[in-house]
């Protein structure tokens, strides 16, 4: 779930946005969730890779 956000804009003297500050909590949030899509991408791409039976592997290292 996304947090609701209070973001602050920093501006130049065209009042044009230049960063944006976000209370420390919210972001740590924000990366945590972030993290969590990383981690959903690397399974995706983990379960489209093929995969080698046990049994070769265990006569390719001689076991």
């Amino acid at each position: 779930m996304i947090p609701e956000l209070h973001p602050q804009f920093v501006v130049d003297q065209q009042g044009m946005p230049q960063s944006v500050l976000l209370p420390l909590a919210e972001y740590e949030s924000l990366m945590e969730i972030l993290e969590d899509f990383e981690d959903i991408a690397d399974a995706q791409r983990a379960v489209d890779e093929p995969t080698i039976p046990w049994e070769t592997v265990k006569t390719e290292m001689g076991l």
